[in-house]
């Protein structure tokens, strides 16, 4: 995601075993070039493998951004589409965490237009005559 302009997701790493088999579907991501195709296509972001062997090391993919805060999203046992799902997630978010609005958002100032409604579809009403009432001043 881009913030005025510039990506938040600096660098993305991958974190797999070479023989588990929860990391099944990442070593093949890795040994089938599709790394490599996803990283030519997002040039602005880092990639970083790390093998990382013994048992139950699962994998994970981990992306850190230039707001300061990372996100890690477990891939164990998941399918290469989920994994391209996890990386487009990592991609497309800001960094920062969500907070839950404990209020409603409420304005000050509200909308000069009025509420939408759907009965101002004014493109089907063709033309019309609009008429400018000055109010009447009390008497004195």
């Amino acid at each position: 995601m881009a913030t005025r302009g510039i990506y938040q997701l600096q660098k993305m790493t991958i974190v797999y075993c070479e023989h588990g088999g929860s990391s099944r579907a990442v070593r093949d991501f890795i040994s089938s070039g599709r790394i490599i195709e996803w990283a030519e296509q997002h040039p602005h972001i880092e990639f970083e493998l790390k093998l990382r062997n013994g048992y139950g090391k699962h994998p994970f993919v981990k992306g850190e951004y230039l707001t300061g805060p990372s996100k890690q999203v477990c891939v164990k046992n998941e399918p290469i589409e989920k994994l391209y799902h996890v990386m487009e997630m990592l991609k497309n978010s800001s960094g920062r965490k969500m907070t839950r609005l404990k209020e409603p958002v409420m304005t000050q100032t509200p909308s000069i237009q009025g509420i939408w409604t759907p009965m101002l579809n004014l493109q089907d009403v063709g033309d019309f005559e609009i008429n400018i009432v000055s109010p009447k001043s009390p008497p004195s």
